[in-house]
């Protein structure tokens, strides 16, 4: 996923997350200092959706506009598959297997 926040911004006049954040806090959403330096500069690893909400407000955008989909980095991260294809059956273990205490 990329966060396409400066980008938006830049596209309504804002270039400096100071004056980002003023907007934001005229639209009832007060965010600190730092909340909003790791916004502006990184992708957030969350975000809370009445946030979202008041950003989006505030840039005239949708979610789909700030929130951008890279397929390929979904498929760098999956697993390579082994070469033969098959692994190993998970087999439960049942019963409890505890050890004797030391005597």
């Amino acid at each position: 996923m990329r966060w396409n926040l400066r980008l938006k911004a830049a596209e309504q006049g804002i270039w400096k997350s100071t004056e980002m954040r003023r907007r934001l806090a005229e639209a009832g959403l007060e965010i600190s200092a730092g909340k909003m330096s790791a916004l502006w500069t990184t992708t957030p690893t969350t975000i809370r959706l009445d946030d979202l909400d008041v950003i989006c407000a505030v840039l005239e955008c949708d979610p789909a506009d700030l929130l951008v989909c890279e397929p390929d980095q979904v498929a760098v991260r999956k697993p390579a598959k082994a070469e033969t294809g098959t692994t190993a059956p998970i087999t439960p273990r049942l019963g409890r297997h505890r050890s004797v205490p030391p005597a």
